[in-house]
């Protein structure tokens, strides 16, 4: 069954940008690292952090935020690893 609708989870802001799909994700939606996704993004506690970006999933199941997003979403606040995001994926 491949990707057709919104679909929304949370997981925190690894190493050099990366957010973590996970795997159940993965194999229901048969999600390949060729396909391109509409991701959007939202610091979870904090206002206007919401950014939308498209985006691949890696090899290895992760999806890293491009840094000119990461540069609007850290005007709020400078450090954010580690931080829990809500993270929306959906077909483009």
């Amino acid at each position: 069954m491949p990707l057709d609708k919104k679909v929304t989870f949370q997981t925190r802001l690894q190493r050099q940008n990366r957010l973590q799909v996970p795997a159940h994700l993965r194999w229901q939606y048969k999600l390949e690292p060729t396909e391109v996704l509409k991701v959007t993004v939202n610091v979870i506690g904090m206002w206007d952090t919401m950014q939308s970006f498209y985006a691949s999933i890696q090899k290895n199941g992760r999806i890293a935020i491009p840094k000119l997003t990461m540069a609007l979403m850290k005007s709020a606040k400078p450090i954010l690893d580690g931080y829990a995001m809500e993270v929306t994926i959906q077909p483009p």
